[in-house]
């Protein structure tokens, strides 16, 4: 069910999630992702698959700030702290960034 006219307008917009810069708000609004609530409700990793269909050479850093912006963090603390575990998650996905 879509959200009413009255509803919209109350939800607050991507720009106010922590770590979400101009780019990343435009690469979201690609795939219809217009509001903070629609980020916080989609899992990240199916964000950042839906992402690399339409972004070439999407950075791993996106998947970073959509995590971080999820959880009101910042980025390079996610990357920091949980690479190795989110690279293990995208691997199982398959959805791995290719090794040079």
């Amino acid at each position: 069910m879509q959200p009413t006219v009255s509803e919209t307008a109350t939800m607050p917009s991507v720009d106010q999630l922590k770590g979400l810069g101009p780019k990343s708000r435009a690469m979201l609004a690609q795939i219809g992702i217009t509001s903070a609530a629609q980020v916080r409700a989609a899992d990240a990793f199916a964000l950042y698959a839906q992402l690399q269909q339409v972004v070439p050479n999407l950075s791993l850093n996106m998947l970073y700030a959509l995590i971080g912006a999820q959880e009101d963090l910042p980025w390079q603390q996610i990357k920091h702290e949980r690479k190795t575990e989110i690279l293990l998650r995208l691997d199982d996905l398959g959805l791995a960034p290719k090794r040079k």
